[in-house]
C-alpha cells in the first residue's frame, strides 16, 4: 500500500525546501512519504537547476512530480523537463497523474498574474481546457492546478488587487464535469480551504510556509511549517 502524498506549491527555485518539508512530514508521521506533488512554480530555470542538480549533485529524498506555474522559463521548459526527468517528473496540461490510489487531473499555467514578470507561454488556453475535458468523468478523483477557479472566494493578494478577482472562470467547467473530491492549487501564496458542491478547494501557500498531506484513506491535513530559505531571486536563471 502506498503512503501519504505531500502536496506543496510555489518552490520558486528553492528546491531544498522540498526535502525539508518531506523530513518534517516523515518525522511527524513516523513513516515515509510516497511522493511529492508541486502545484506549479517549481522553478524551471536553466542556471539554477544546473547549479543545484548538476554542480551540487543533488536529487530529492522522494519522487517529485509537478505542473508548471507562471514563474518558469516556458521557452526552455520542454528541454529542462527532459534533461532533469531523473529528478522531477513534469506533468503536462490535461494529463492524469496517479498519486497513490488517487487519479489527479493536472493543469499548469495561470490567468491571474503579474504581467511585468511573467513570461509568454504560461497562459491557460482553450486548447488546454479541451485537453482537460477530454477524459471520462469517472477517471478523475482530484484536480491539481496552479491557478484556481473563479468564484470560489479566493481573496486578492494584498497589493495586487488591481489585477482583478483571482481565478479562471473557465475552470468551473472542470468542476461541473468531474465533481472532484479535492482541488489543490497554489499561485496565490495563501492558505485557502472551502467546500462547494461536494468539492473541497485547497489553496497552498509558498512551499517554505507549509504543505498538505493526502493519506490513503482520503484524509487531508494542512500543515504549517516554516523553513528558512536562502535569499536568492527565483528569476536568476531567466534573464
Amino acid at each position: 500500500m502506498s503512503g501519504p502524498i505531500l502536496i506543496i506549491s510555489d518552490v520558486h527555485t528553492r528546491y531544498e525546501v522540498i526535502d525539508a518539508q518531506v523530513r518534517h512530514a516523515e518525522e511527524s508521521l513516523g513513516r515515509p512519504i510516497d511522493q511529492v506533488f508541486v502545484t506549479g512554480d517549481f522553478g524551471f530555470f536553466r542556471d539554477t537547476m544546473r547549479e543545484h542538480f548538476e554542480r551540487g549533485g543533488r536529487s530529492f529524498l522522494r519522487p517529485v512530480a509537478c505542473i508548471e506555474g507562471n514563474h518558469e522559463d516556458h521557452a526552455e521548459l520542454p528541454d529542462l523537463a527532459s534533461r532533469y526527468s531523473d529528478v522531477v517528473t513534469f506533468v503536462p496540461r490535461g494529463a492524469i497523474h496517479r498519486l497513490g490510489g488517487w487519479r489527479g487531473l493536472c493543469l499548469g499555467g495561470a490567468r491571474y498574474m503579474d504581467a511585468a514578470i511573467t513570461p509568454r507561454g504560461c497562459e491557460i488556453t482553450d486548447h488546454d481546457l479541451q485537453a482537460c475535458l477530454a477524459h471520462d468523468s469517472a477517471e478523475v478523483d482530484l484536480v491539481l492546478t496552479h491557478d484556481c477557479p473563479a468564484g470560489i472566494g479566493v481573496p486578492s493578494t494584498p497589493g495586487l488587487e488591481h489585477y482583478g478577482t483571482p481565478g479562471v472562470p473557465e475552470l468551473e467547467r472542470l468542476a461541473e464535469r468531474y465533481r472532484p473530491r479535492w482541488w489543490f492549487f497554489g499561485h496565490h501564496h495563501q492558505w485557502f480551504d472551502r467546500e462547494a458542491e461536494g468539492t473541497r478547494y485547497l489553496g497552498l501557500p509558498e512551499s517554505w510556509t507549509g504543505y498538505a498531506l493526502l493519506d490513503e484513506a482520503g484524509e487531508v491535513s494542512l500543515v504549517d511549517h516554516e523553513v528558512k530559505v536562502t535569499e536568492r531571486p527565483w528569476w536568476k536563471g531567466w534573464f
